[in-house]
């Protein structure tokens, strides 16, 4: 985290003016500015970051402990909305190049070495497609904009990774924020005053006066808390990566911490008294947070409100006692040594947690990673003593805004060059086992009018090929070294063999084009809905079409489940209002009217719960009470169109997205195989009679997937996924006979 208010040279007045306590409108007030270090003010970064690490590290009983960072936002919107302030008040405006090359000298250099050791080891230890991943993280954390590729990723902060570790610079987010802060706060300073002595410039206030009173800056900053405060509420239930990594979510409590600046001269007046017990209550609220809080938590949402409050309190009780109360607690020299090297330690503790792993070759303990924190501890002790202290201090850097500037600029230049070597230099990962022939499953289609014993002994026949295949597979070891497609098979570019372009991935987008494949004279139409689960399915569908002469419509939208589950939250209306799931149904069922397909085949993902919400969201519950009636229903109202109804079962999701998971197990193949969930049993039993009350046909598909136990990401030298969940085209398409016999057996049921 920023390292504004730490303990400085006094030299550098700006920066002494940072560690104090700020200011109100009066002079005499603004004028106590630099007179006095807060210790409290350290302890609290001391608390701060032993809290995230502690968290990261796993220690039981502290499930809450990234709210750390929302204390490291308050302090960091204290110190420099103040010293922003001061500056603006006594000269009306703010030297922009200085304030930028102070963050400049005392952030980037820590930041840039920190990313290129990350860089250097994550290349040996990883795997080569993760690697190329986690140097783009740090390439753009070298530019402090990783916060959006997080949220452009959908990277789930607390998502727990036993096959592949997390990108160990997602912990940079953080800085992101911070840094996009520094940008942009002084500008919001100076606009404002600008619009202040706009709106004075006919008055008799004279300029000085206009600048230096508190009062519109107040305003100004209670503005930006209250907006980006309901913003940050929204987006934690309908977007939560946006609300958890972004600036415009986190503002209100940097605002907040800027409040308790501009708000001094009351906080000052606080008894001895009424100072320790706001305080004392402050750092009670921080610790509830940290105990109380857990990766189930909607966050930030107003969870978020617990330690951002708490502490506002503690520093502003700090700012009548600083050294009584809970300052004498936060100042002992303990807590002030931890909280000197507290944005170094901050940097080395993620990837030290998360590259620990992959160097011992198995999954660490808490003993272990305890030791890993002090590893990191010590790594920032010398990168305070022989890199922050260094450039911060020399003289000719500290004395120059332009020669401060300029080292910031060096140091990240040089860990995106370093960053964009790794990349380049990083191998392609190639299967090392021999090569295996392609895996072929063939089927004769039943004769129209066959008995229905004939289509059943079909489907018996083209499962037990692929059965076959998949058992022979189970306990592939090497990778093959033809393996189809290969490992760098970009997602994107599957998704798009898999969809043809239909299926719909925009929000607010409801409309679906026509896209009719196969057949297309034919007079028997076949439609495949659903969401990206029925995109997969698209290559082998239009194959069985071409063979059978049919029309194919695939109808799908990525996130959006084909059945109608209830909504029971404003939240859920409004992500449904983006999303325009609603929309979207109401488009393909007023398409299937008209089309009047003989067949349609519905697949969808089961990560739906009874709001209609995805995966995203805590506390999902598959196959509840809502999913089922849903199922029945929206059977019933396809069965309206006088088509059969196909449903197809779940198939198992991979412990990781499959392409990376292999390119670091090439000689293990079963470390990226999928299992199995208790749930789907009893769940596809209670889905069954929930398809059957609708009129449908169910169809159990796990055993083209699965033995007993265990999935295969591999079968024979066709790769499976192509990420944590969606099959490739090649294998969809080996699943031609077998869904094909499926397609023929519901067509002929009566």
């Amino acid at each position: 985290m920023s390292n504004a208010g730490r303990r400085e040279d006094p030299r550098e007045s700006p920066t002494s003016a940072t560690a104090t306590s700020l200011i109100g409108s009066d002079r005499s007030v603004r004028d106590l500015v630099g007179k006095q270090f807060r210790p409290d003010i350290e302890g609290l970064r001391a608390v701060a970051v032993l809290a995230v690490v502690l968290f990261h590290a796993d220690l039981p009983g502290l499930g809450g402990g990234f709210v750390g960072v929302d204390v490291f936002f308050v302090i960091s919107g204290f110190l420099i909305t103040g010293l922003l302030w001061r500056e603006v008040s006594s000269s009306g405006g703010v030297r922009l190049r200085k304030f930028y090359g102070a963050r400049a000298r005392r952030l980037l250099p820590a930041s840039a070495f920190v990313g290129v050791v990350t860089m250097v080891a994550s290349a040996m230890l990883l795997p080569p497609l993760q690697v190329q991943s986690v140097t783009l993280d740090g390439i753009l954390s070298a530019l402090y904009v990783s916060n959006y590729r997080f949220i452009s990723s959908g990277v789930k902060y607390f998502g727990k990774q036993d096959v592949l570790a997390p990108s160990p610079f997602q912990h940079y987010w953080s800085l992101g924020v911070e840094e996009q802060f520094y940008i942009l706060w002084p500008l919001l300073i100076v606009c404002a005053a600008w619009l202040i002595r706009r709106a004075h410039k006919r008055g008799r206030k004279t300029a000085e006066a206009t600048t230096s009173s508190v009062r519109p800056y107040v305003v100004v900053l209670a503005l930006v808390a209250a907006v980006s405060f309901a913003f940050s509420f929204l987006m934690t239930y309908l977007v939560p990566p946006v609300a958890f990594f972004s600036l415009p979510t986190r503002a209100w409590q940097l605002a907040l911490g800027g409040l308790v600046a501009l708000t001094v001269v009351h906080w000052r007046r606080l008894s001895t008294r009424s100072a320790a017990f706001v305080g004392w209550t402050g750092l009670v609220m921080i610790l509830l947070a940290c105990t109380l809080l857990s990766g189930e938590t909607s966050y930030p949402g107003t969870a978020a409100l617990l330690p951002t409050i708490g502490a506002m309190l503690v520093i502003g009780a700090g700012c009548a006692e600083p050294s009584r109360g809970v300052g004498r607690a936060l100042g002992v020299p303990v807590m002030g040594a931890i909280g000197r090297v507290s944005y170094s330690w901050y940097l080395w503790h993620w990837p030290v947690l998360v590259l620990t792993p992959p160097l011992l070759g198995h999954q660490i303990g808490l003993g272990v990673k305890l030791i890993a924190v002090l590893v990191s501890l010590g790594l920032a002790v010398l990168t305070v003593r022989f890199v922050e202290n260094p450039f911060r201090f020399a003289e000719r850097v500290r004395t120059s805004p332009a020669v401060s500037l300029g080292l910031g600029g060096v140091a990240t230049a040089a860990a995106v060059c370093v960053g964009l070597v790794v990349y380049l230099a990083v191998p392609t990962p190639v299967g090392r086992g021999p090569a295996i022939e392609p895996v072929v499953a063939s089927a004769q289609p039943v004769s129209p009018g066959s008995p229905q014993a004939a289509y059943e002994a079909a489907v018996q026949d083209a499962f037990a090929a692929v059965e076959e295949a998949v058992e022979a597979s189970v306990d592939l070891q090497a990778v093959p070294s033809n393996l189809s497609p290969p490992l760098t098979s970009g997602s994107s570019e599957q998704l798009g063999m898999l969809s043809g372009g239909c299926l719909r991935i925009l929000p607010f987008d409801s409309e679906q084009p026509e896209c009719a494949t196969g057949d297309t004279a034919s007079a028997t139409t076949v439609a495949l809905i659903g969401d990206s689960r029925a995109a997969m399915f698209n290559p082998a569908f239009k194959r069985i079409a071409e063979q059978r002469h049919w029309r194919l419509l695939m109808m799908a939208k990525a996130g959006c489940s084909i059945t109608d589950l209830p909504i029971t939250t404003t939240f859920n209306a409004l992500a449904e209002g983006i999303q325009r799931c609603s929309e979207w149904r109401d488009h393909v069922m007023e398409r299937l009217r008209v089309e009047r397909p003989k067949l349609i085949v519905v697949s969808s993902s089961r990560a739906y719960d009874a709001t209609g919400t995805h995966t995203m969201v805590p506390g999902l519950k598959k196959y509840d009470d809502a999913w089922l009636a849903s199922l029945t229903d929206v059977v019933e109202e396809l069965r309206s169109t006088g088509a059969k109804v196909l449903v197809l079962g779940p198939t198992a999701d991979p412990p990781a997205p499959v392409p990376l998971c292999l390119s670091g197990h090439l000689d293990d193949a079963t470390a990226c195989a999928a299992r199995r969930g208790p749930e789907h049993g009893p769940g596809m039993v209670a889905e069954a009679k929930a398809i059957e009350a609708g009129g449908g046909q169910y169809a159990d598909i796990t055993k083209l997937f699965c033995s007993e136990n265990r999935c295969p990401a591999i079968v024979g030298n066709t790769m499976v996924y192509f990420d944590a969940g969606h099959v490739t085209r090649e294998y969809s398409e080996f699943l031609v006979p077998a869904l094909g016999a499926l397609a023929d057996r519901a067509l002929a049921q009566q």
